[in-house]
C-alpha cells in the first residue's frame, strides 16, 4: 500500500512539472501552487477511480514506465520554450494511460485464469463425486435389498430416504450437462449449501444448450453465482434467516432465458445504476475489484444477447437473453456429458 501511495505522489509531482512548464511556454502567469492543486486534484480523483493496483505491472515494467517519465523531465533542461513542452505532456498522459489500461486488462485476465483453473478443479472434483457414487450405487441396493428381505421396511425407507437425499446434490447438477458446466453447477451448489443457503436450480433444458465456449461458461455462471451466494451471506448475517437462490434456464419464442434471483441486502442507487456497466462498481468489502458484473454484462454483448436487471422488496434478479440461433458444429466434440 505505501509503494502505491508513493506513486500517486510521484505521478502528482511529475505532472505538476510537465503542467507549469507548458504555463511558462504559454506565458500565463500562473502560481506554481495553484498548478499543484489542479494537478493533486486530478491526481486523487484518478486515484480513487482506478480499481486495479500498478503493482499488478511488476516491478520490471513499472520501473521502465517510470524510467520514460524522469527521461521526459530531464529533456527540459536542454529544450527552449516551445510547443514541445505540450507533446512531452502528450507524452506523459499516453505513458499513464499505457501503465493503468495495461494493468486493468492484466487483473481482468488474471482473474479470468484463475476463475478457469478453479472451475477445472471443481469439475474433476465433480467427476470424482460421480464415480465414487457410481461405485457404491450395488453395494447400496444390497443393504436396501438385505432390509427387505428381512421385512425391515422402515429401516429400508429411511435408508432409501437419505440416500435419495444425497443424491440429489449431483443429480440437480450433472444431468445433461457438459462436464466443465456439471462442474461449475454442483460446486457452487455445495458453496451455497455449506453456507446454509437453498439453492433451487429450475432448467426445462440443460445449460449446455447454450452455444457457448466452456471458458465463457465457466466465467458467465461463476460470476453469477458466486456473486448470488455472496450477496445471500450478507442478507442471511443480516436477517438471521435462509435465503434462497433460484437459477432457472428455459427457451422461449426464439430466445434462450437465463434467470438468476437472490435475496440482497438493499443496494446504493449510485452502485445499482452502474453495476452491470463498469468496472468497480461493487457492493463488497475491500478486497474485491467489482470485475464480475462487467465481465457477464461483456458475455452477453460478445454473444449479442440482452441483460437486464432488478431490485425489488430484497430480491435481487438478473435477466439473460440469447438468441437460441443454432450454429455450425464445433470442431472439438464432447464426450463427457451426463
Amino acid at each position: 500500500m505505501k509503494s502505491i501511495i508513493l506513486y500517486w505522489l510521484a505521478l502528482a509531482v511529475l505532472g505538476t512539472v510537465h503542467l507549469h512548464m507548458l504555463w511558462l511556454m504559454l506565458l500565463w502567469n500562473i502560481p506554481f501552487y495553484l498548478t499543484c492543486i489542479f494537478v493533486t486534484v486530478i491526481i486523487y480523483y484518478f486515484y480513487k477511480k482506478s480499481i486495479t493496483h500498478i503493482s499488478i505491472l511488476g516491478v520490471k515494467w513499472n520501473s521502465l514506465l517510470f524510467g520514460l517519465h524522469l527521461l521526459l523531465v530531464v529533456i527540459y533542461t536542454d529544450l527552449k520554450p516551445s510547443w514541445m513542452y505540450l507533446v512531452l505532456l502528450i507524452l506523459f498522459i499516453g505513458i499513464e494511460y499505457i501503465r493503468l489500461s495495461g494493468a486493468q486488462k492484466l487483473a481482468a485476465i488474471t482473474q479470468e485464469n484463475h476463475l478457469f483453473k478453479e472451475q477445472t478443479a471443481h469439475f474433476n472434483e465433480t467427476f470424482r463425486v460421480v464415480r465414487s457414487e457410481r461405485h457404491d450405487f450395488l453395494k447400496h441396493v444390497s443393504a436396501i435389498h438385505f432390509m427387505l428381505e428381512t421385512e425391515k421396511y422402515g429401516e429400508a425407507k429411511a435408508y432409501l430416504d437419505e440416500l435419495v437425499d444425497g443424491y440429489e446434490e449431483t443429480n440437480l447438477s450433472i444431468k445433461g450437462e457438459r462436464g466443465i458446466v456439471a462442474g461449475v453447477l454442483h460446486q457452487m451448489y455445495r458453496r451455497a449449501k455449506t453456507a446454509g443457503i437453498a439453492v433451487v436450480y429450475d432448467f426445462d433444458l440443460p445449460l449446455s444448450t447454450l452455444t457457448l465456449p466452456d471458458t465463457v461458461m465457466v466465467k458467465l455462471l461463476g460470476n453469477l453465482l458466486s456473486n448470488s451466494i455472496d450477496a445471500c451471506e450478507d442478507w442471511q448475517r443480516e436477517h438471521k434467516q435462509q435465503s434462497v437462490i433460484t437459477l432457472q434456464f428455459y427457451k422461449r419464442s426464439g430466445l434462450y432465458l437465463l434467470i438468476c434471483k437472490n435475496n440482497s441486502l438493499a443496494i446504493p442507487t449510485a452502485i445499482l445504476d452502474g453495476l452491470f456497466q463498469t468496472y468497480g462498481k461493487t457492493t463488497k468489502a475491500n478486497g474485491h475489484e467489482g470485475l464480475g458484473t462487467k465481465i457477464i454484462k461483456d458475455i452477453v454483448n460478445d454473444h449479442h444477447g440482452f441483460l437486464d436487471f432488478v431490485f425489488k422488496d430484497q430480491e435481487f434478479t438478473v435477466k439473460i437473453k440469447f438468441p437460441a440461433i443454432q450454429k455450425e458444429k464445433q470442431k472439438c466434440l464432447y464426450s463427457d456429458v451426463y
